[in-house]
């Protein structure tokens, strides 16, 4: 029993290790097709409606297993769109095009301080500063925003920069078959960096409520292909609405080059119906502090991502910075597997696996 109960513990542990992959792969795939000059309101549109597309199999073929849809539920779904699609997708792509994969990861560490910030608001979260554990949440959470800042208005000198290999003409006849071939020249300036950084700050925000909203969402209603595909749906219903108010221009909407398809493919597939049905189910399993523990991976994996595909350069501004993000996540963990060994079953339930259920004040009693 002891050995059945290892393994399957190892299995969000896995899964969670191939989301990180999997995201940080979205964004360097995005990035890519942004720079051979994809909209990314259009490359937001592409993907999710593809996404939704590949879903809709799934969903109606489970309409006599799922539990009954009401009007409560509906609206619910159509929040989860607007957070974790219209507003966080648009503000994350934003960020990226205007930055890059890298900082997009540093900053991808503030998600499980404002997770815990609005679970305090929301009463999710109780916190006594006279414990220990309370106290290095609140200055986990402290450095993680401040590294943040790090990260954001200092670059500082770059640290390596690989030279990507020389192009040849023949290479250079087909820009769509070399994704290898982006230089140090088309690194972001300064205040492309500063408001980059800002929209990735306001993604992180987005993320932590969407957490917290489709943690709820998903223990109220026990379906996670009806969730994953209205969250998808009415997602690409609101971003087409704005991406048609903003881009007047029809031919955005055209695609031009081999790497956009790929990135909208790939996005579709891994980002829109892989990564959100796997996220639901963890978030179900583990909740939304376990999920957000993952995200320090992403780091690694976008610095090494973007220097070999992209060309970027990494600064000693964005290694200070994540650095002390990191410590501050680590310190908010810490607090937080402190608090659930502290605090006893009658003030807050805890599951089998030991992770706390986080009551939902949003969720009926």
């Amino acid at each position: 029993m002891a050995l059945k109960l290892g393994l399957w513990d190892v299995v969000p542990f896995a899964v969670m290790v191939m989301v990180e992959c999997a995201e940080v792969g979205i964004t360097t795939l995005s990035k890519a097709a942004m720079l051979r000059g994809m909209n990314h309101f259009v490359f937001i549109v592409y993907y999710n409606a593809l996404g939704t597309l590949i879903l809709l199999p799934s969903f109606l073929l489970r309409r006599n297993k799922r539990p009954p849809l009401t009007f409560s539920i509906l609206c619910r779904f159509f929040l989860l769109g607007l957070i974790g699609i219209c507003l966080r997708q648009i503000c994350a792509f934003s960020g990226i095009s205007l930055s890059s994969p890298t900082l997009a990861s540093a900053l991808g560490n503030l998600i499980p301080a404002f997770t815990f910030v609005l679970a305090v608001i929301f009463r999710m979260e109780r916190v006594d500063l006279r414990r220990g554990s309370s106290q290095a949440r609140v200055m986990g959470t402290i450095a993680s925003v401040g590294g943040a800042f790090i990260v954001t208005l200092y670059k500082g000198p770059p640290m390596m920069m690989m030279m990507m290999i020389n192009r040849t003409p023949a290479a250079a006849s087909d820009p769509s078959d070399h994704l290898l071939n982006l230089h140090y020249f088309s690194e972001p300036t300064s205040a492309n960096w500063v408001l980059g950084g800002f929209f990735m700050v306001l993604t992180c925000i987005f993320s932590a409520l969407w957490n917290i909203l489709q943690t709820a969402t998903v223990k109220e209603y026990r379906d996670e292909t009806t969730i994953v595909f209205f969250y998808c749906l009415f997602g690409t219903i609101q971003c087409a609405v704005v991406t048609l108010f903003i881009e007047r221009d029809i031919n955005a909407w055209i695609l031009r080059t081999r790497i956009e398809l790929i990135a909208i493919l790939y996005s579709a597939i891994i980002g829109g119906v892989v990564t959100s049905g796997v996220l639901t189910w963890c978030l179900r399993m583990k909740g939304p502090i376990y999920v957000a523990m993952y995200k320090p991976l992403g780091i690694v994996i976008a610095v090494i991502m973007s220097v070999i595909f992209l060309g970027d350069v990494l600064h000693i501004g964005s290694v200070i910075g994540a650095v002390i993000i990191v410590l501050g996540f680590y310190a908010v963990m810490w607090g937080q597997a402190k608090e659930e060994r502290l605090v006893t079953g009658e003030d807050r339930g805890v599951s089998d696996s030991g992770v706390s259920t986080l009551k939902d004040p949003l969720l009926p009693s």
